[in-house]
């Protein structure tokens, strides 16, 4: 079956990727120009994938059962950082889908399953990456920095926050890590 065309994101679920699922992302991932600038392969990309499910990372998928390509994925890390912040590592949508609003639904959960263990949601972009931080703008985000050269030589990144929880809403900034490992069967 053909895939919708690219002005309807309707059809396409997002729901936390299963072990099973990484292997599509990590094509997706390799195809991507921009992760090409970083030198991803599918087998560093499958190994990250792998690597962040099994550390309970939430991962999560834009994809249909009708088709092997995954229109998205969303990768939040429970860092923990900078007064309760998760980070966002990754939002990526296929080159096919660009445009259709699976970057914002992905954007959406991403916060709001964050949300229930953090306060912040912290991201890098590129910062030559116009398009991408006007995206983030959009949705709220405030560049707040950046880190030249932090990953690749030649390219600054630029460093975006959100606030997910207002302080009245906060939760404790110092509490026990809610830490979860996850086996390839999906049980923490």
């Amino acid at each position: 079956m053909a895939d919708a065309p690219a002005s309807r994101p309707t059809g396409w679920p997002i729901a936390a990727a299963r072990f099973d699922d990484l292997g599509p992302l990590a094509e997706m991932m390799a195809a991507s120009p921009l992760l090409q600038r970083y030198h991803v392969s599918r087998d560093d990309a499958l190994a990250s994938l792998e690597d962040a499910y099994r550390q309970g990372d939430l991962i999560l998928a834009c994809s249909r059962s009708d088709t092997a390509s995954p229109a998205g994925l969303a990768w939040v890390t429970r860092a923990r950082i900078l007064g309760g912040g998760a980070y966002l590592r990754l939002l990526l949508v296929a080159e096919t889908r660009q445009g259709s609003g699976v970057g914002g639904r992905l954007l959406r959960a991403a916060e709001t399953s964050a949300r229930e263990w953090d306060n912040h949601l912290y991201l890098l972009v590129s910062a030559d990456n116009a398009r991408a931080r006007a995206f983030y703008e959009r949705h709220g985000y405030r560049h707040v920095g950046d880190l030249p050269e932090h990953v690749l030589p030649g390219v600054d990144e630029a460093l975006y926050h959100k606030v997910l929880r207002p302080h009245g809403q906060r939760l404790p900034t110092y509490r026990a890590s809610r830490g979860r490992r996850r086996t390839e069967d999906g049980a923490c």
